[in-house]
C-alpha cells in the first residue's frame, strides 16, 4: 500500500516544474499543506527574492532531538534533451518511473510523505522531521539558509537521512564543493609599454599558479585511510577569461575555479593562502601602478562535504533498517555536509542511481523506491513501539 501511494505522490510530484532558474513556490505550498493534514508544524524560510522557499515540518513530540528526513525540490533543466516522453508527466514503463526528478530526488521525498500518511503520529515517542529545500542543484543555497534558521532557532536533530540516489547503499561520506569566480581589474594601454599599464590577465596567471601550487600541497595532506578517490583535495581551473587584443594590456580578466576539500581543514588552507597572496603580494603591486586596480571574489557555492565519523548514530541506525553490510563513499555533493556542521549525525541513502541523474529519460526503478518504502516502514516501526 505505501508503495502505491508514493507512486501517486510521485506523479503529483513529477508535475512541479521545479527546475532551479524557476520558483519552487508552488510545490513548497503543495508540501506543506500535505504535511500540515497529518498535524505537522511548518517553517518557512524564503530566499531574498521571495521566489524560493524551504520547508521544514515536524510530527511528534515537541522535544530536542528526533530524525530528519531530507529532500531537495528543484531539478536541472530538460532544454536540449532528447525526452521519448514529456519530462514533467510520470510514466510507467518496464518496472521503472520515468520523469525529471523520479530518482533525483522526488521519489524519496514521495516516499517520505506516503510513509508520513502511514504513521500513527499518536504514538511517536520523538521528532520526526521533514525538510525539503530549494536549488540544490545550484550550490545547495536552500539547505545553506534552512540551516541558519534551523541554528538560530535551536533545532537540531539527532540524526538526518538525505535521500539522494545511492541505490539505497549507505553512504557515510563525500566531498565538499567550493566554486568561485576570482575577478581582475588593472588598467589598459598599449602593449609597447607594458610598465604603464596593469595587466589583469598576467596577473590572473599568477593567481592560477598560487592555485597549481596548492593543488601539489594537498596531495600531501590526504588523511591516512580516506576512502574517497582521489584520496586528496582536488582543485580545477575551469576557465579563464580576459583581455581584448594582441597590442592591449588586458584591462579585465576571471577565472572560474572549484575545489572539492575532503576536509573542511583543507578549504581554510586554500582560501587563506590565496587572501594571504593577494593581499600581500599581487594587490600591492597592481596598486602601485594603478591605486584603482582591484582583485574582487563571487562564491558561487561552499557546499561543505560530509566527513566520515567514527561515531555516526545515522550510520548505525540506517544500516540496521536497510541491513546494509558496509558503507561507502561518494563522489558527487549533497546536502548531507550542511546538517553534519549543524551538529546532527547525517548520512544519505536513497532510491535510484545518480547515473540517471540530470540525463533525458531519467528514471527510478520500482524496485528501489519499494525498498526505501520498506526501510521507512521500519523505521516508523521504531519511532512508535
Amino acid at each position: 500500500m505505501t508503495l502505491t501511494r508514493t507512486k501517486d505522490i510521485l506523479a503529483d510530484l513529477i508535475a512541479f516544474e521545479t527546475v532551479s532558474a524557476d520558483s519552487n513556490l508552488e510545490i513548497i505550498r503543495f508540501l506543506t499543506n500535505h504535511l500540515q493534514t497529518l498535524g505537522a508544524r511548518c517553517i518557512e524560510t524564503r530566499d531574498e527574492t521571495g521566489k524560493k522557499a524551504n520547508v521544514f515540518a515536524t510530527l511528534g513530540p515537541d522535544i530536542p532531538g528526533g530524525i530528519l528526513l531530507s529532500g531537495h525540490t528543484d531539478v536541472v533543466p530538460v532544454a536540449d534533451q532528447d525526452w521519448t516522453s514529456d519530462p514533467f508527466e510520470m510514466v510507467e514503463r518496464d518496472g521503472r518511473l520515468y520523469g525529471r526528478g523520479t530518482c533525483d530526488m522526488k521519489g524519496f521525498i514521495a516516499a517520505s510523505l506516503a510513509f508520513a500518511e502511514a504513521l500513527d503520529v499518536e504514538k511517536l515517542t520523538q521528532p520526526l522531521h521533514f525538510a525539503f529545500t530549494y536549488d540544490e542543484e545550484t550550490g545547495c543555497l536552500g539547505a545553506q539558509n534552512l540551516v541558519n534558521d534551523l541554528s538560530e532557532r535551536g533545532i537540531v536533530p539527532d540524526i538526518a537521512i538525505i535521500g539522494e540516489p545511492t541505490e539505497m547503499r549507505v553512504i557515510e561520506g563525500h566531498k565538499g564543493c567550493f566554486e568561485y569566480t576570482t575577478r581582475f581589474t588593472g588598467l589598459e594601454g598599449h602593449s609597447s609599454a607594458p610598465d604603464d599599464g596593469v595587466n589583469a590577465a598576467e596577473y590572473a596567471a599568477r593567481y592560477v599558479s598560487k592555485l597549481l601550487e596548492l593543488r601539489h600541497v594537498l596531495k600531501s595532506r590526504a588523511p591516512a585511510g580516506n576512502l574517497f578517490e582521489p584520496p586528496w583535495t582536488t582543485i580545477n581551473v575551469g576557465f579563464f577569461n580576459g583581455g581584448v587584443a594582441h597590442n592591449v594590456i588586458a584591462s579585465k580578466a576571471e577565472i572560474g575555479w572549484e575545489m572539492r576539500p575532503v576536509q573542511a581543514s583543507d578549504a581554510d588552507l586554500v582560501n587563506q593562502t590565496l587572501s594571504d597572496y593577494v593581499t600581500h603580494t599581487l594587490l600591492p603591486e597592481m596598486q602601485a601602478v594603478h591605486p584603482e586596480a582591484s582583485i574582487t571574489q563571487d562564491v558561487v557555492a561552499e557546499v561543505q562535504g560530509l566527513e566520515p565519523m567514527e561515531d555516526n548514530a545515522a550510520r548505525k541506525l540506517v544500516a540496521e533498517l536497510t541491513g546494509a553490510n558496509g558503507t561507502g563513499t561518494v563522489a558527487f555533493a549533497t546536502e548531507a555536509g550542511l546538517f553534519q556542521q549543524l551538529g546532527v549525525h547525517a548520512i544519505v541513502c536513497g532510491p535510484g542511481s545518480i547515473t540517471q541523474a540530470h540525463r533525458a529519460d531519467e528514471y527510478v526503478e520500482i524496485e528501489q523506491l519499494d525498498l526505501c518504502c520498506r526501510m521507512l516502514d521500519r523505521l516508523g516501526r521504531r519511532l512508535t513501539a
